[in-house]
């Protein structure tokens, strides 16, 4: 079990017709399948998928068969969080080669349309999202991918970091929607893998003091190691009371709600000094939720809803590499594919215990 690779990366790869893939034929049904390797296009890059990690939304598909209007309407395969070994390049492609070690940007986007252009893809209405119905995602041994979602990664840099740059992305994100400037103070709402990884972020921007809530003391722990200055136990403190105390009857600047729970978005909004900023994060279970109207009159406060991310990999590396941010502490739990139903059966029901499991596709690096 490796947290950073050293292995040294052949320069030519042999490449197999067929590869093994985990695919959900409904949900709680996962089947080790041999699937035929897919031919790359002139723009594209087939990579050796060496690590996944298992999202959140891998697991709502994997019980609940949907996440609003995406449906799973025949088997997919699951899996979005990715990094991996550039095995074999397109005619076009110039971007990457043979050998590079890359972390996967899972959203392909079209390019064209008016948000493309704005530089605000993560909107474009024809994006092909892996592990979102009905694209296939990296829960299999070789992927293909657009070259200019690919990203070059520094050899110190392991495989399973990498691909925690997805979910990094979105604290990145919602750190930049909402202008979070350095000396800020911060309070994150969830401590689930996005909460936490949102915690490097907002530490990379510069936030000076750093609130978290959770009502499990293992990932408010891990917190701490991410940077947390200040952590709550919901179900021992009323968050609200401790972060007046905390910010001198202020408030916060900006809070982030990542946890998806309507009483915690309810929180975030009250944690909010006047004229602060929200990011919503997370997505609750129902579509509709009563906020404080004459509060958010009254305080001026800016609210922003955070959907993926965009122009956020190259910042991502380059904070991971820059900076002490200790990502790879996150990683509870190791399994290989043929164990994939085991990984999504373990994150899961091990919430207590479990942060981030993740998935070799193609066996554990050792150093």
């Amino acid at each position: 079990m490796t947290t950073k690779s050293t292995v040294k990366i052949a320069k030519k790869i042999e490449v197999p017709t067929v590869m093994k893939a985990a695919v959900m034929n409904k949900p709680f049904d996962i089947e080790i399948q041999e699937i035929s390797v897919p031919q790359v296009h002139d723009d594209e890059v087939l990579v050796k998928v060496m690590a996944v990690g298992v999202c959140g939304s891998d697991i709502h598909y994997y019980e609940h068969g949907k996440i609003g209007r995406y449906v799973v309407e025949k088997p997919i395969i699951l899996g979005h969080e990715c990094a991996g070994i550039v095995a074999k390049v397109g005619e076009n492609v110039t971007k990457v080669k043979v050998g590079d070690r890359v972390a996967i940007e899972p959203g392909i986007t079209c390019g064209r349309c008016e948000y493309c252009k704005e530089g605000r893809y993560n909107l474009c209405p024809d994006v092909q999202f892996l592990a979102t119905p009905p694209v296939n995602g990296a829960f299999v041994q070789y992927i293909k991918h657009r070259e200019d979602f690919l990203f070059p990664i520094p050899d110190e840099l392991s495989f399973e970091e990498a691909a925690l740059v997805e979910p990094f992305s979105v604290g990145i994100h919602a750190a930049k929607r909402s202008n979070l400037k350095p000396g800020s103070t911060a309070a994150i709402m969830g401590m689930g893998p996005v909460g936490l990884t949102a915690i490097a972020a907002v530490k990379a921007f510069g936030a000076a003091n750093i609130i978290v809530t959770d009502l499990e003391n293992n990932r408010l722990e891990a917190a701490k190691k991410l940077g947390a200055t200040h952590v709550i136990n919901v179900l021992e403190q009323d968050p609200n009371e401790e972060i007046l105390k905390i910010t001198n009857g202020k408030g916060v600047d900006v809070a982030f709600e990542t946890a998806g729970n309507p009483k915690a978005l309810q929180s975030a909004l009250k944690a909010v000094k006047r004229g602060g900023k929200m990011a919503i994060v997370g997505l609750p279970p129902q579509d509709e939720i009563g906020l404080n109207v004459p509060l958010i009159a009254d305080n001026e406060l800016d609210i922003f809803g955070i959907f993926r991310y965009s122009n956020t990999y190259p910042q991502g590396i380059e904070f991971l590499q820059g900076q002490n941010i200790e990502l790879k502490s996150l990683i509870t739990d190791r399994f290989m594919l043929e164990e994939t139903k085991e990984a999504m059966e373990r994150a899961r029901l091990n919430k207590k215990a479990s942060l981030k499991v993740m998935v070799y596709p193609n066996g554990m690096i050792k150093e």
